[in-house]
């Protein structure tokens, strides 16, 4: 797609810092990062989100993400890392290219990403019932 960021990248056009390519997987690092060597993690084949990816693609993807996951512990000294994907625009995603974060953590960086609730007596096992019913 012309307008989308992220294959204006994959097509050459959007400069990028590449740091991994494979025939169907490009990654390369975030302009807006959590911390340095944050990288973003997109198949080349424009794709909106999750739902939109083959499977194989979706596989490849999280190749590539273990791969950027070892060289950040190895080279960045990360202690931890995060991978993250927000699909559509009410869980955050800002560009409508499929990609996954891969965030480097440290001991005391602070960063919290979920605040955390507890279910309503009863709800937990009527939601469980609800999804496993839609699922079969």
């Amino acid at each position: 797609m012309r307008d989308c960021a992220f294959c204006r990248i994959v097509s050459g056009t959007l400069p990028s810092e590449k740091i991994l390519e494979t025939q169907n997987v490009l990654a390369f690092l975030d302009i807006a990062p959590v911390h340095y060597g944050h990288t973003l993690v997109i198949p080349k084949k424009h794709c909106e989100n999750l739902l939109d990816l083959p499977d194989n693609l979706w596989g490849e993807m999280g190749q590539v993400c273990r791969k950027i996951a070892r060289v950040l512990q190895k080279v960045l000294y990360a202690r931890g890392f995060n991978v993250v994907m927000n699909n559509l625009s009410a869980a955050g995603q800002v560009v409508m290219h499929a990609h996954l974060h891969v965030i480097p953590r440290y001991t005391s960086d602070g960063l919290q990403f979920f605040p955390q609730e507890s279910y309503h007596p009863g709800d937990m096992a009527r939601v469980g019932q609800q999804l496993r019913q839609a699922l079969s």
